[in-house]
């Protein structure tokens, strides 16, 4: 994988049968990329006190992930999207828009519920570990987002 940044992961087995049926369905060059944004949402809970567990369930037939005090992330690649795959948040949460704020061109963006990621892009990773994490514990920040302070 080219990533700008290579992190050690002890990888996290599949507790959802389903969910685990959804990631053996993709095409293997989207599996394995779509299985490291799986590992960088469990390593970075587990790197976040304030997240705490995170649940691997489906939510509109995708891969989805949630926590306490987070908002759900989903991850997916659909055949419309050719050679592209994405990581996607809620539409009306803050994220997305702070995402653009902070990383304006680290990232493209689907309006204001997802990162697009090419099938051969360098991912910049300790970025997309602040947007996840930003994810997981938004109930948390979510007001400091409210009155613009970027978390």
């Amino acid at each position: 994988m080219n990533h700008l940044l290579r992190i050690n992961m002890k990888q996290v087995k599949f507790k959802n049968s389903e969910v685990a049926a959804i990631f053996a369905s993709y095409p293997k060059k989207f599996r394995d990329k779509l299985m490291f944004l799986r590992q960088l949402i469990f390593d970075t809970a587990a790197k976040t006190k304030e997240i705490g567990e995170v649940e691997e369930t489906i939510k509109w037939g995708e891969p989805s992930y949630l926590t306490k005090n987070g908002s759900t992330i989903r991850i997916n690649w659909k055949e419309k999207l050719k050679e592209q795959y994405a990581i996607y948040f809620k539409c009306t949460s803050l994220l997305v828009p702070t995402f653009k704020k902070l990383y304006p061109t680290e990232f493209k963006y689907e309006d204001n519920r997802a990162i697009l990621f090419n099938l051969n892009d360098n991912i910049p990773i300790e970025k997309l570990c602040h947007c996840i994490k930003m994810a997981l514990t938004y109930h948390l920040i979510k007001n400091k987002l409210k009155e613009g302070d970027i978390y």
